[in-house]
Parts: C-alpha cells; structure tokens; sequence
C-alpha cells in the first residue's frame, strides 16, 4: 500500500455482522446534568449542550435536571398511547406488506418518541414536513388511521391517488407537508415555510426531520444558511438513528463530534437529545419553539436514537449490523421507559398498558378493515384514472386536455 493509499480514511461501523455489540464506548452524560438556557440566549450558550445530551429520564426512569417539562400524568399518558399505537400500527402493516397486501412499508420501531414528543409539543397549526419514519405524528395530531391505511394500500380512499410510495403521507388539513422520497428536500422547504410565516407576521412555525444520512446532502447545508441569515422560526430535527439505509452514521457524520455540532458553524442553536426519552424530546422541542416564536430564530436539534428494524421492507440489516443490537443500545426503548415513569409517579401500572395493548391492536385491525372496504392494492378500487390529470396545473394546458380526450375519458 502506498503512503497516499494509507492515508486515505473511510470511516467504518463500530460492530460487524458476528460481532458483540459494546456501546460503552460512547460515554454518554447522565441524564439530569446538562443545563438548561433561556430561550433567547446565544446560540453561542448552546455548544456544551450540542456535544453533550439533553436528558431528563434517569436509570431509574425518574425525571431529573433543568430540562424537566414537568408534564401533567393525563399528557404523559396521551404520549404512551400515540406511541403504544404508533408501534402496533407498523407491526401490523408490515405484516400485511410480507401479505402482498402493499407494495412497501417503513417501521419507526424504536423511534416512536421522535415524532411523538415532538408533535405534542408544538401547536397543531404548526408546519411539520417530515421524513418517512414520523407515523407518531400524525398519529399525535389525530390523523384517522383508517385514511392512513387507504393511503398505503392505494385504494380509492387513498388522498394523494396512488401518486405516492406507501408511508408518504400528506395532511394538508393537519398541517402535515407531503413526504419527499428523495430526502433532504423538506429541510429547506420548511426554512422557506419559516421564513414566510414571519413575514406575513404570524406566530406560526416549522418543523422539519431528516435521518443522519441526509446530513451529507446540500440541502441540510442550504436550509442552514438559509435559517441562519433570515433567523428562520424553525426547528430542524436529525434523527441520528445510527444507520442510513446501509451505512452506519460515521459516513455522514465524518470526524465532527456530534450532528448537532454542525449546526454551531452556521451560527444556529444546537442541541444533542437523548432520542429515546419522551421528555427529553418534549422539553428540547418546546424549549425551541418558544425560541422561534419570540424571534431567536432556528433550533437544530440531533435525536440520538437507534433504528430498531430494518430501514424499510427492501432492506436486509443482517447484511451490515449484528443482530439483536438494539437490545445492546444503552439508551433503552422509548416506551418502556415512558411506561416505568409513569407507573414510578402511581399513574400506571401493567395491567393497564397491558389493555391499552389490547385496545389499540384491535383498532388497528378494525381499521384495517374499514380500510380494505373502500379497496385493496390487487382489486381494486383505486383512484379514478382521470385524476392522472388532476392536481398539477390551475388550468390544465391543451396538451393535458388532448391526452384525456385520447384516453376517452
């Protein structure tokens, strides 16, 4: 090998297919230590927090530090139940897509505080445009799950009429932008969103998320700039989930500390949250919206979490990662440590969330009948074909109106 050879460095997954997945070496703060700063303060204020980890469940799922929303028992519980359903929405639909059922499927398992917490603790009129692993939060803004389901399985209920891969959902009613396949496109777009809520002086903002792998992509480079200069209200969300669809995060991450650090280049609030810690995510999501609200501009927020399935029904993750490596990740699953919180405060307790299972896995399946009434991938009903024309001009141009009338229709 020569010397050039030699110093040419392609970083590498810290575990193999085989190994024995170790994460002590990530060293991580305990929970309750980092502190909390005004809303308002530099963004400068915030580069300790952005290479450290905003947590507020401890190992004994007890709420410790600063960033303590100090939640009522009655949300803490609306949060289990998004994510409790949230879980058993994937597993089923994912089982239907082994079925033939649907052509493609994405799970959040492991992720469900992400969008959860995150939604919960924005206003329901607040923009989200997130990526395709946010289920939780159409779930935390009541999307009906029956509408969901038409939209996977591309019937003729199905609001966006078979244009879109399953799990890309919209909700223009619920404030939901539509979910881009080729990722990175919605970290700008909400900037922009951003930027427009403020000059027309409304107190609305965005939210965005992205995977970690997205982060190499200009666009997360240009939605910074963008969000620096103009002070965007917007909370621009990392879910560094360890793994892109086949690389682990070091490629994207490179020899910068953290995510969030990259965010302090362009002068924009960073911060490092625990990922897996509805709290957490509540508080650090609040924390910036009122930050954007009151004309502190952007928040860049890195979720340390771990993708627990594979990154969609086309990947095998046996090929790059060990198996059972989530069971090794030292930050636990999000539902069981909101669920152990809750039962710790007197508010919960297993028999309870073991009904709360039951109900919420018979309105799945319930739903998903509803859902098959109005038709299914392989018979049909679907969208009529003359929405083929539909929904791109105002005024549909002679050429439009040519091809319809060459179709008969």
């Amino acid at each position: 090998m020569s010397d050039a050879q030699s110093r040419f460095h392609v970083p590498t997954p810290p575990f193999r297919p085989g190994d024995a997945p170790d994460f002590s070496y990530l060293n991580l703060p305990k929970a309750g230590t980092a502190k909390r700063p005004d809303a308002l303060a530099s963004w400068r204020e915030t580069s300790d927090l952005a290479v450290g980890l905003v947590g507020v469940l401890d190992h004994n799922h007890q709420a410790v530090g600063d960033w303590d929303p100090r939640l009522s028992p009655e949300i803490l519980r609306e949060g289990l139940s998004h994510m409790v359903l949230t879980r058993i929405y994937d597993e089923r639909m994912l089982k239907l897509q082994r079925q033939g059922k649907m052509s493609f499927y994405m799970k959040s398992t492991g992720e469900e505080a992400v969008s959860v917490a995150g939604a919960m603790a924005m206003r329901p009129t607040d923009m989200a445009f997130p990526s395709y692993r946010q289920q939780g939060l159409l779930f935390a803004r009541g999307r009906d799950i029956v509408d969901m389901m038409c939209h996977c399985i591309s019937n003729s209920r199905d609001n966006l009429k078979g244009r879109q891969l399953p799990v890309h959902y919209a909700w223009a009613e619920g404030h939901v932008f539509t979910i881009s396949g080729n990722l990175g496109t919605q970290f700008p777009q909400a900037v922009g969103y951003a930027m427009a809520c403020a000059y027309k002086g409304e107190d609305r903002i965005a939210a965005s998320w992205i995977g970690d792998g997205t982060t190499a992509e200009g666009d997360f480079h240009g939605a910074l700039t963008l969000a620096s200069t103009y002070r965007a209200p917007v909370i621009l969300n990392v879910v560094n989930n360890q793994w892109a669809i086949s690389s682990h995060q070091n490629i994207a991450l490179g020899d910068a500390p953290t995510f969030a650090a990259k965010g302090l280049g362009y002068g924009v609030a960073s911060l490092r949250v625990d990922g897996n810690d509805f709290l957490a995510i509540y508080a650090a999501t609040q924390w910036a919206a009122e930050r954007a609200r009151k004309g502190g501009g952007a928040t860049l927020i890195e979720l340390f979490t771990y993708r627990a399935d594979a990154h969609s029904t086309s990947d095998d993750p046996s090929k790059y990662r060990p198996k059972g490596e989530f069971d090794s990740w030292p930050l636990g699953d999000p539902i069981e440590r909101l669920k152990q919180h809750l039962i710790g405060k007197g508010e919960w307790d297993e028999a309870r969330h073991e009904k709360l299972e039951e109900t919420m896995t018979a309105l799945v399946v319930k739903s998903y009948k509803e859902a098959e009434s109005h038709g299914t991938l392989h018979d049909g009903p679907l969208a009529p074909t003359e929405s083929i024309f539909e929904d791109v001009y105002a005024r549909p141009d002679w050429r439009l109106r040519r091809q319809r009338q060459d179709l008969g229709i």
